[in-house]
């Protein structure tokens, strides 16, 4: 019996959306470890300053979207020799509104992204996996596919969609030896969420405020989570839904005031 932490040394993960906030931190998660990483974006910025700064990062501007991604992304794996270990599916889109003011071509472009695109890497992936005898995939979900939640349907429905996905993937590849999981975040501090968090206070009423935690996530606090699952530390887990919120979902009923104790 071993309880020497596990590395990802010659493992290479393949990471979506991997050009600022959750993605990059995954990026760097996995990069920290010693896997070497494929970071995908729309935006080259992103991981081109990765890549920059960071060995072992492969930059690919890619969309998720797009049905020659997996090609592209073979041809990097060939042309470095890398066999594919680890696919983070994270590329995703955000906000929206309620149901009835959610037209057709909204409803789709979330699918699209959110789950499709995750779908369609994952159909490429598996079969590279299954030659190699193992390998893990961690999709990003949302606390939002979890629950109901306000004024976000199609972005709700979407994240429910990747739950399922998950759930399914991991009951039909596991006995090949991969493993499927997901992490479900809250409310994370990003780039693109800052402003929102400052400018709404229903925001932070609802998700700080009413959170046992009492605090916002970080990129890093979902990165720790994914390299968790993405690794042998998770061995016997899959088909599991993480959520990575700060207690959110089990009850948005906090103390007002810590505990206490002489």
């Amino acid at each position: 019996m071993s309880f020497d932490i596990t590395t990802l040394e010659g493992r290479t993960a393949v990471v979506t959306g991997a050009g600022q906030g959750i993605g990059e931190a995954i990026a760097e998660a996995l990069l920290a470890a010693g896997a070497t990483v494929i970071a995908v974006d729309r935006e080259v910025a992103g991981i081109d300053a990765l890549s920059a700064r960071r060995p072992r990062v492969i930059a690919l501007q890619g969309d998720v979207t797009d049905p020659e991604l997996g090609a592209k992304i073979d041809a990097e794996l060939s042309k470095n020799g890398l066999t594919l270990s680890i696919l983070v599916n994270n590329a995703g889109i955000g906000r929206g509104s309620h149901a009835v003011e959610t037209t057709d071509e909204d409803l789709q472009r979330y699918f699209d992204i959110n789950v499709k695109g995750a779908f369609a890497l994952s159909r490429w992936g598996v079969p590279l996996m299954i030659r190699a005898g193992r390998g893990a995939i961690v999709n990003t979900a949302s606390v939002f596919g979890l629950v109901g939640a306000y004024n976000s349907a199609a972005y709700s429905v979407s994240k429910a969609a990747v739950v399922g996905m998950t759930r399914q993937m991991a009951t039909d590849f596991g006995p090949s030896g991969i493993r499927v999981n997901a992490v479900a975040p809250g409310l994370v501090e990003t780039p693109l969420t800052a402003e929102r968090i400052r400018s709404e206070p229903w925001r932070r009423q609802i998700m700080i405020e009413q959170t046992p935690l009492v605090r916002a996530g970080t990129p890093l606090d979902i990165a720790r989570a994914v390299r968790f699952l993405a690794s042998d530390e998770a061995s016997f887990v899959t088909g599991q839904v993480l959520a990575v919120d700060g207690g959110w979902t089990i009850g948005r009923f906090p103390r007002q005031e810590p505990v206490h104790v002489d």
